[in-house]
């Protein structure tokens, strides 16, 4: 074997393969790296009660996370305040793990005076966004645990003509700590031309009050056409990420 150095790399040359061994290797380096270690991803979900949040999700993923759950009587619904309720399970698929945690947030906008009811949500996210800094700034770096919170499902209800000021005040709280995705939950009650319309009115409500929601990215300009044309049926898909949960 003939070992030779250069500026840009380490080159090991074997009869055979002349196997390279270099900065080029990274991608496939961090790859096995990535794969090896399995990826984290947070959701959290909110909206009131009865508009199929536990049934999407369950659906998304193909599992119960639910199923230990208590149903709350009307009593109980009045006296109940905003909680946050954590579910972390782990998901394979073709040899890639994932660690999946779902928020929920039962009691959201079932009460009688729902005033700054968003703010124990917001002060969820930034509890995992103070302790993630802590853990960065610490001396053991190996086995921290990204518990952010990566995106937020924001359910609206089909019924009514638009945005609640409810939902407004929210998604104004959210909107710069979180990914967050306005879902018209319950599309199915609705006819197409219905969910047209009340996408339309949503997006001008969003648009009127200033609401950051999370946008389709752009693919870069040197992607092959193909590639270009997946993009843009993805985006027309979602039209501006504003889904229907049927």
């Amino acid at each position: 074997m003939q070992l030779h150095t250069c500026f840009v790399g380490v080159f090991f040359l074997q009869d055979q393969d002349k196997e390279y061994v270099g900065f080029a290797t990274l991608p496939n380096q961090v790859h096995r790296k990535t794969v090896k270690k399995g990826f984290t991803f947070t959701i959290m979900v909110a909206g009131v009660s009865g508009l199929g949040k536990s049934t999407l999700i369950n659906t998304l993923f193909l599992t119960d996370l639910y199923k230990d759950r208590k149903v709350p009587n009307a009593q109980e619904q009045i006296n109940q305040t905003v909680n946050i309720v954590k579910h972390t399970i782990s998901i394979e698929e073709k040899g890639i793990k994932l660690r999946l945690t779902i928020i929920d947030t039962p009691g959201f906008g079932d009460a009688v005076d729902n005033t700054e009811s968003w703010k124990p949500i917001e002060d969820y996210i930034d509890q995992q966004f103070e302790q993630y800094f802590r853990d960065e700034s610490g001396l053991n770096r190996r086995n921290i645990q990204d518990n952010r919170v990566h995106c937020c499902l924001y359910f609206i209800s089909p019924f009514g003509h638009g945005l609640r000021p409810l939902d407004v005040a929210c998604m104004k709280a959210l909107q710069e700590k979180v990914n967050i995705v306005p879902v018209v939950a319950k599309a199915d009650s609705l006819t197409q031309a219905e969910v047209y319309r009340k996408k339309m009115k949503i997006r001008e409500e969003i648009k009127q009050y200033g609401i950051n929601i999370y946008q389709f990215p752009e693919c870069d300009s040197d992607e092959d056409e193909d590639f270009k044309n997946q993009d843009q049926i993805l985006k027309w898909r979602t039209r501006l990420t504003l889904t229907s949960c049927y």
